[in-house]
């Protein structure tokens, strides 16, 4: 079994922001923008989970030039997919079924004093997981198609593209958090170029571990629990609602 912690949503690098944290720890998952593809669901039509729209998260002077910026909805939390073709995410072509895809994603307090930090918003249980192709050799372009109508990757990208297309589908007991957790120390850390980056929280490595040295998580690569945490890591994961 493996359990794998991954950074998904808009950032600060990619839309500007992070997603609002609620004084009682609910939060909204925000995703990052499309600029490639015909989605229909943009920042300014797209309700949130605690009433409004996801442009309403945004700082007023950039809701009018960010109102009509389309959706990447990836991972989805409808049907639990998620789907990259980047080289930094092909090693997830290894999780199996039954395996824990843990979702991260930054957060900031918005009606609360809580500084920016790193939280698990959701998690797959996989069902499926692998290189397009392979998925489409084992099931058939039709169940694959079904399976992953909702992630934009299968939905709108180029098949030409797709021999490099890592997939993840999550079963039925996979879920978009209704509080987040904090997984970040309250501190960053400095790397090796002297950047301060968030690092995992002392008191998330009784369930996970360790990664490196310094245990940065600030980067969306995938991070692979060490084994002998991975029982504990699931057994964690599983209790969070």
């Amino acid at each position: 079994m493996n359990v794998v912690l991954l950074r998904v949503g808009i950032d600060k690098g990619s839309g500007g922001i992070l997603g609002p944290l609620f004084s009682d720890g609910r939060f909204e998952f925000i995703p990052i923008d499309e600029e490639r593809w015909p989605e229909s669901r943009t920042y300014g039509n797209t309700p949130a989970r605690t009433g409004g729209c996801l442009i309403d998260y945004f700082p007023p002077a950039r809701r009018a030039a960010m109102k009509d910026v389309r959706l990447h909805f990836d991972p989805e939390f409808g049907t639990f997919t998620y789907g990259d073709p980047t080289q930094p995410k092909r090693g997830l072509h290894r999780l199996q079924p039954g395996d824990i895809l843990v979702l991260y994603a930054g957060l900031q307090g918005w009606n609360c004093d809580v500084p920016p930090a790193l939280y698990i918003v959701g998690f797959f249980e996989v069902e499926h997981a692998g290189f397009y192709p392979l998925l489409v050799e084992g099931l058939g372009k039709r169940e694959i198609h079904r399976l992953f109508r909702n992630n934009p990757h299968v939905r709108y990208g180029d098949p030409k593209h797709h021999d490099l297309l890592v997939l993840v589908k999550g079963g039925g007991k996979s879920r978009l958090l209704r509080k987040a957790v904090r997984i970040s120390a309250l501190q960053r850390d400095i790397d090796r170029g002297g950047h301060p980056v968030f690092v995992l929280d002392r008191g998330m490595k009784k369930h996970f571990g360790s990664f490196t040295s310094l245990n940065a998580i600030q980067r969306s690569i995938p991070r692979w629990v060490p084994g002998e945490y991975v029982e504990r890591a699931a057994l964690f994961v599983r209790s969070l609602k």
